[in-house]
């Protein structure tokens, strides 16, 4: 009996559509991907960003060494809880190796680091406020660098980033996430707010080139730190400032002999202070300074108000943010925010607004 086979009478598949124009390194013939430096700004941008990975795994394991079992069950953690620090620290790892190999062999070690906490509460605090600058940090930089191809794995790292910012907020109890956009900053912002925690570094790292600014302080910043607070996925406060609300800085003159081994010192080319800049979301906002006590480093400005896109949406001041004192008021957007380094008198510091 014969076996009778059927042609394939079915159309050819029609070809793919053509590409839109436009783009960059999206076509057949375009150059293979380097994961390498191109300038000194992606250099120096990395490296940073390298130092950042590194004292986050130092301190993720540091608090869990630190505290006891008792003492994160005191704060609502049991040990699964305690299983997702370390494994955000196993996460750091991965991070501190991809930016190791883009560098290599010129990538930063570890170092020795500085805590401001002593209760697991307050662990949780600095926590989620190191990922954001660190978060912030490399967003302000991403768009600018040379290398696209190392971009791309610094986006393929931030993102897990800002999953552990949020995790953080929760097991301190905060409302997870309460902004629409998460604001980016130049590198001598994220540089000046990382720079006090470095104590002691290997001889062989490279210098990190970035400006310090005179460091300031909010002294009377909201605190999201209770003692009766617990880990929770979510809770129904979102904000714990208010728009109006008085908020006073003080700050350092520059010339400062600062960070690991006192190798670097703060500057600025900025007048005397008359602004607050305020970032958050979108927003780069300027309120007037009061009280200037220029003698003693001191002002005082309100928080300011209003919403990302008009009425009835969400305010723009909110979250885990940053303020700056200015001598002048330039306009900037996302994109271009570094443009304010040579107004920045001091700063800039996190403002827990929510």
């Amino acid at each position: 009996m014969a076996l009778w086979r059927f042609a394939d009478f079915s159309p050819p598949s029609p070809p793919p559509p053509p590409l839109p124009s436009g783009g960059v390194d999206v076509t057949p013939d375009s150059p293979p991907p380097v994961y390498r430096p191109m300038s000194d700004f992606d250099f120096q941008s990395l490296n940073l960003a390298l130092n950042q990975e590194w004292i986050e795994l130092d301190l993720f394991h540091y608090g869990l060494a630190r505290f006891s079992p008792d003492e994160f069950l005191d704060a609502g953690l049991g040990p699964e809880y305690q299983f997702l620090i370390e494994y955000m620290a196993d996460q750091e790892v991965g991070h501190a190796e991809m930016i190791t190999n883009i560098l290599y062999p010129y990538g930063a070690k570890p170092c020795e680091y500085q805590y401001p906490f002593n209760t697991v509460r307050e662990f949780f605090d600095f926590c989620q406020k190191l990922t954001r600058w660190g978060e912030s940090g490399v967003y302000g930089f991403l768009p600018h660098l040379d290398s696209r191809a190392s971009a791309e794995l610094l986006i393929n790292s931030i993102t897990t980033e800002a999953r552990q910012q949020m995790a953080f907020r929760q097991l301190e109890g905060l409302f997870p996430m309460a902004v629409w956009f998460i604001a980016g900053i130049p590198q001598a912002w994220a540089w000046t707010l990382l720079s006090p925690y470095l104590v002691h570094c290997p001889p062989g790292n490279p210098y990190i080139k970035w400006q310090i600014f005179p460091y300031l302080n909010v002294t009377n910043n909201p605190t999201a730190i209770r003692n009766d607070s617990k880990a929770a996925v979510s809770t129904n406060v979102s904000a714990i400032s208010y728009p109006g609300y008085q908020v006073n800085f003080q700050w350092d003159n520059p010339g400062k002999n600062v960070s690991y081994d006192l190798k670097y010192q703060t500057s600025s080319t900025a007048g005397p202070p008359k602004y607050a800049l305020w970032v958050s979301q979108l927003n780069a906002t300027y309120t007037p300074l009061y009280n200037i006590d220029t003698d003693n480093n001191y002002a005082s400005a309100y928080q300011p108000g209003g919403r990302v896109f008009g009425d009835n949406t969400a305010p723009t001041f909110n979250d885990t943010m940053f303020v700056a004192l200015t001598d002048d008021n330039p306009y900037v957007t996302p994109y271009n925010l570094s443009l304010v380094n040579p107004h920045v008198v001091a700063g800039p510091a996190i403002y827990q607004a929510g």
